[in-house]
């Protein structure tokens, strides 16, 4: 066994965002979250997550939060930890490309609410995406955590990962992010990639795991045998299955080590004991299901990341072909092919998965979703491999595919969405959330401020 590096490792907690979008839908209230931030803040976290990814659309949608106020109470809440966040890049917290000032107010905004860390990932590893919100985020005084979306594929190895650390590296990031959102690094690629990169780069090498396929708590014992610097963990009522790895088994297995944490474990059993109580009130109202806590080796075969199996058994229910799901995983990794190997994250994950049902019920490639089309179009950015031409000639045509960065198309957009929101919107904030969200956000700022009747509202141009 290789020698340990003598160096403490770090935790990022998810139990305030991944960990309950990943086991609840993102169901978690701030009144389930405030009773435990004083003992989360004197845990002595790397950092703790706890916005961004889906956490802006499930408050306005399912909560009837604000969740600019969510972060600012948050903030007010854990003065001396450094709170994180996850960006999708150009998409920002959306599902498509938004305009470069766009990005600039999103970034300043989350800053100046309270997000330390900014963790900045692209569903296709296009770093032309990730380059103004990187700029952005360190313009306003954040820490830019530059996000390696993983995945395997016959473009996606080693040498890939570690080239496209050192550009991000060159790019100004200050941390790098090995981002396994569905579990598929396995413990020597763990070791061997992290090791690669402490080699090849000189900043803080953070690893993100799921526990899917059941070898989460592997993967990130490798890392740390390689010198990893800090892993993503969640406390243990909200841990394992399609969540991270459980915080208080990482502590103890560290613990005398080198890599000792130096986190407490009493003092994690407290906040623990409080999310067991979180946890036991979702599974009574019926959000937080058991099988999530399930492991499925099948997603090593697949691909398929918890959230996009859920997503595929949803869509297979509502049209009544859930004997179809074997046929549907089986086709996904035919479609991601085809597609040039997107790697199954947020929105890809979603396309490729839509793609597949499609194919199984109505034959293979017979029809398109509009978001299939714009994959293939380059509306996303730029495909990792090799698309195969025939599929994209059936879904765009003639027309010729766009080679420049996506948002180079599009013009600014700030202005012209606060004049079109300007009955509703009370701050550069709630602009926002009508730019992200242009069918939840009207309705939810009405109803937070109480307006019965104002001018009718349009905001589908940003959609």
């Amino acid at each position: 066994m290789p020698q340990m590096p003598s160096k403490k490792l770090w935790i990022t907690d998810t139990i305030l965002r991944d960990a309950h979008q990943s086991q609840a839908a993102t169901r978690m209230k701030l009144e389930d979250m405030l009773p435990a931030c004083e003992i989360l803040d004197n845990m002595g976290y790397w950092s703790i997550e706890c916005w961004g990814g889906a956490t802006f659309d499930a408050c306005m949608r399912f909560l009837n939060e604000d969740p600019w106020e969510r972060l600012r109470i948050l903030r007010k809440a854990m003065p001396k930890t450094k709170l994180q966040m996850l960006l999708r890049a150009q998409n920002l917290l959306g599902y498509r490309h938004y305009a470069d000032d766009v990005v600039d107010s999103f970034c300043r905004k989350s800053v100046e609410n309270g997000i330390d860390v900014v963790r900045i990932f692209d569903a296709l590893n296009d770093v032309r995406n990730m380059e103004m919100p990187m700029k952005c985020v360190k313009k306003y005084g954040g820490t830019v955590e530059a996000a390696l979306s993983y995945t395997t594929s016959p473009v996606h190895n080693e040498e890939y990962f570690v080239k496209q650390a050192i550009t991000l590296e060159q790019m100004g990031a200050d941390v790098i992010c090995i981002k396994d959102m569905a579990n598929l690094l396995l413990p020597e690629q763990a070791y061997s990639l992290v090791s690669k990169l402490k080699e090849n780069v000189s900043l803080p090498i953070h690893l993100h795991t799921h526990n899917t396929t059941g070898t989460g708590s592997m993967i990130y014992y490798a890392a740390a045998l390689a010198g990893v610097d800090i892993i993503d963990c969640a406390l243990s009522p909200l841990a394992g299955g399609t969540s991270q790895p459980c915080t208080e088994s990482l502590v103890a297995a560290f613990k005398d080590t080198p890599r000792d944490t130096g986190l407490d474990l009493k003092s994690l059993a407290t906040a623990a004991a409080h999310f067991k109580g979180v946890a036991q009130k979702m599974q009574d109202e019926g959000i937080l299901n058991p099988k999530v806590l399930r492991t499925d080796p099948n997603t090593l075969l697949y691909q398929v990341p918890g959230g996009m199996l859920s997503n595929l058994l949803s869509q297979l229910k509502q049209a009544g072909a859930e004997d179809k799901y074997e046929e549907v995983l089986a086709e996904v990794p035919v479609v991601r092919k085809d597609f040039g190997y997107p790697p199954l994250v947020t929105p890809t994950s979603q396309i490729v998965g839509s793609q597949a049902v499609l194919n199984v019920l109505m034959g293979r490639y017979k029809s398109f979703t509009k978001e299939s089309k714009m994959l293939l179009h380059g509306d996303y950015g730029k495909l990792p491999g090799e698309v195969n031409e025939a599929i994209r000639k059936l879904a765009i045509g003639d027309e010729a595919p766009i080679t420049c960065r996506p948002a180079d198309l599009l013009s600014n957009e700030m202005d012209l969405l606060r004049e079109s929101v300007k009955d509703i919107a009370k701050s550069e904030e709630d602009v926002l959330l009508c730019a992200l969200f242009p069918q939840v956000a009207p309705g939810f700022l009405k109803k937070r401020d109480g307006v019965q009747e104002v001018k009718e509202v349009t905001v589908d141009w940003v959609d």
